[in-house]
């Protein structure tokens, strides 16, 4: 670190007088501390600093014009996190500025449970592309990225964003049809398309089985099995379907079990589930018996698009896809 504060491999200080706040702080312990130098200088040169988890807290408070705090839970105890997940949450929420999280897949449903801000990104065991290209984003897309393959992943979050406000709005207008209501009343604003729509039911319509929905995740999973992973790739799709046959049963569903669901990397899962929260399609539902964890559950809107969806297949014979 320089005379001025300026992180190049040390703590920051809590006192002192500096000319200029850095972009990024990084919480993190010595033995993760090279990745997330990597990581801070190749998106933001020398502009940043880090502090341990015994100094989290009070860096926290702190913290001033911090633009971004990288927070690397790996290999961190549940007994150091505690005090400072809440003052992440409260700071992205309180300041609107971005926190990044970097976490083991064993520690999902604890940190997903306690950062619920939108704009916290979680990134499961991310590769070094990950970390840069969230970091990048997070940051508004200046900086130092110096590397194609992390221009692609920027470019692919950028996509994510627009794949979630695509299905966000077929499911209002697909529950806007399903009430019969106009489509300005239900929320969506647009004109309708040529695609096809089913006729009127000639008869009320089975009830929904959950083992039928169950049984079509299971097929979508077989096409796995014979052309390979990666192919058939629909998070989104997997985990409405999932959390709907959840809620068919009367069964709760973990974030972590919702990730396993998506059938993708978990930091994509983690990715979907915080976009399609936003958008209205998923609510956590804090458990009232620990509240170190949280559930995940279909919207009400997501659940009525859904029942009405469903309801349309029925009519005309078709397979559950």
């Amino acid at each position: 670190m320089d005379k001025d504060g300026q992180a190049t491999g040390g703590a920051f200080p809590i006192g002192g007088v500096r000319r200029q706040a850095p972009d990024i702080l990084a919480i993190v312990a010595d033995d993760r501390r090279a990745v997330v130098a990597e990581v801070c200088d190749a998106v933001r040169g020398e502009r940043w600093a880090w502090t341990d988890w015994h100094g989290a807290t009070e860096r926290l408070e702190h913290a001033g014009s911090v633009g971004i705090v990288l927070a690397e839970t790996r290999g961190v105890s549940e007994a150091q996190l505690a005090p400072v997940l809440p003052q992440l949450d409260a700071f992205a929420r309180g300041a609107g500025q971005r926190v990044i999280v970097a976490l083991d897949f064993e520690q999902i449903d604890l940190i997903s449970a306690a950062l619920a801000t939108p704009g916290i990104e979680l990134l499961c065991a991310p590769s070094l592309a990950e970390y840069v290209a969230a970091s990048f984003v997070a940051g508004g897309g200046t900086g130092g990225v110096r590397d194609s393959g992390r221009e692609a992943e920027a470019e692919r979050l950028r996509q994510l964003h627009e794949q979630v406000a695509r299905i966000a709005e077929t499911l209002a207008r697909l529950t806007g049809e399903a009430t019969d209501l106009p489509a300005r009343e239900s929320g969506h604003v647009g004109e309708h398309g040529m695609s096809y729509r089913g006729g009127p039911a000639p008869a009320a319509a089975s009830p929904i089985a959950a083992r039928d929905i169950r049984d079509a995740i299971r097929a979508r999973r077989m096409r796995d099995q014979h052309f390979g992973s990666g192919l058939f790739e629909d998070p989104a799709w997997d985990m409405l379907l999932d959390l709907f046959a959840a809620e068919l049963e009367r069964s709760q569903v973990s974030v972590s079990s919702l990730c396993i669901a998506a059938a993708v990397a978990p930091t994509t899962a983690l990715r979907w589930i915080a976009k399609l929260t936003d958008a209205g399609l998923f609510e956590r539902q804090p458990d009232p018996f620990d509240r170190r964890r949280a559930f995940m559950a279909l919207s009400a809107r997501a659940s009525a698009a859904m029942r009405a969806y469903f309801g349309a297949v029925q009519r005309i014979g078709a397979p559950i896809a």
